[in-house]
C-alpha cells in the first residue's frame, strides 16, 4: 500500500507568515507568497509573503525572487544560475506547477504568486530541496557511452543523421527534476523507481547507434520497481519545461523489453 506522507518537518504552519510591504510609492504591486524553512531555526515552516512593485522589476518569477533577496529580504534561499532556461538550477513549484523560475513569465500568473519548492523532496532550506537521491539515480543508468569495440584513431564515431535525431530530443534534458518530482508513482517509490528524468537518460543511450551495451541497460530496467512502477500518468510530460516527453521514452524502454523476449 502507498504511503501518503510528505517529508519530514516539510508542513508549514497555517498562520500568518512575515509580510513585506512594498515601499511607499508603489505603482504595481504584485504579492508572492514563498514558502519559507530554516532548519537550523527549529522552527516549522512558514508561508511569507512580500510585496514587490513590478515597474522596477523584470517580467520573470526570478527577477522577482531577486530582487526580493537583493533589496527586501536577504535569507531568502533559492537556487539560480543561467536565467536562460539551460541549466535547470531555478526549478520549483509556482502557481501549483513546475516549472524554471528564470521561464515563467509573472503576467502568466493570475493573482497571489505562490511559490514552494519542487513537490515532495526533503527540503534544505526554503525553495532549495534535496536532490541527492534524484542525481543518485541519474548517475544508476550509466549515462555515457559504452562501447567494446575501439574507437576509430583518425576520427570521432560517426552515426547518420537519422540516428542522431533519435537522441536530439532526450539529450536536451537539463535535470531540473521537474518530471519527476510531477509523478505520483515517484512520491511514493523513489527509494526504488528511478523515475521519469532517469529513464528519459536511460532511453537516450538505449536508442543511441553508437552505444554498445544495449542488453546490459535493458536487463537492469527489467525491473517491477525501477521501470514498472511507471502507470503513465502522464503528469512528467506536462511538467518538462523543455517540452520533453519522458513518458514516451518509457513506454518505449517497455516496449524495447517486450519485443526482444520474442
Amino acid at each position: 500500500m502507498a504511503e501518503f506522507s510528505l517529508p519530514a518537518n516539510s508542513r508549514y504552519q497555517d498562520i500568518p507568515g512575515r509580510l513585506h510591504k512594498a515601499p511607499p510609492g508603489a505603482t504595481n504591486v504584485r504579492s508572492f507568497r514563498i514558502y519559507r524553512f530554516d532548519p537550523s531555526s527549529g522552527e516549522k515552516p512558514r508561508l511569507d509573503r512580500y510585496e514587490v512593485d513590478l515597474a522596477a522589476c523584470g517580467p520573470m518569477v526570478l527577477d522577482a525572487l531577486l530582487k526580493i533577496k537583493n533589496e527586501v529580504d536577504a535569507t531568502l534561499t533559492f537556487r539560480r544560475s543561467c536565467r536562460e532556461g539551460i541549466c535547470g538550477s531555478c526549478a520549483m513549484n509556482i502557481d501549483g506547477q513546475n516549472t524554471l523560475a528564470c521561464t515563467k513569465a509573472i503576467a502568466e500568473v493570475k493573482g497571489e504568486v505562490r511559490i514552494f519548492p519542487l513537490p515532495h523532496m526533503p527540503v534544505i532550506k526554503d525553495l532549495v530541496p534535496d536532490l541527492t537521491n534524484f542525481y543518485a539515480q541519474y548517475a544508476a543508468v550509466k549515462p555515457w557511452l559504452q562501447t567494446r569495440t575501439p574507437a576509430p584513431p583518425d576520427r570521432e564515431r560517426l552515426q547518420s543523421k537519422e540516428d542522431q535525431e533519435k537522441v536530439d530530443r532526450p539529450s536536451a534534458c537539463i535535470l531540473c527534476a521537474c518530471c519527476s518530482t510531477s509523478c505520483p508513482s515517484y512520491w511514493w517509490n523513489s527509494d526504488r523507481y528511478l523515475g521519469p528524468a532517469a529513464l528519459l537518460a536511460a532511453y537516450r543511450w538505449i536508442v543511441d547507434s553508437r552505444d554498445e551495451a544495449t542488453g546490459e541497460r535493458l536487463d537492469e530496467l527489467d525491473d517491477p520497481f525501477r521501470l514498472y512502477r511507471c502507470h503513465t500518468i502522464m503528469n512528467c510530460t506536462e511538467a518538462c519545461p523543455k517540452d520533453l516527453n519522458p513518458a514516451r521514452a518509457i513506454a518505449e524502454i517497455k516496449k524495447l523489453l517486450v519485443e526482444r523476449q520474442h
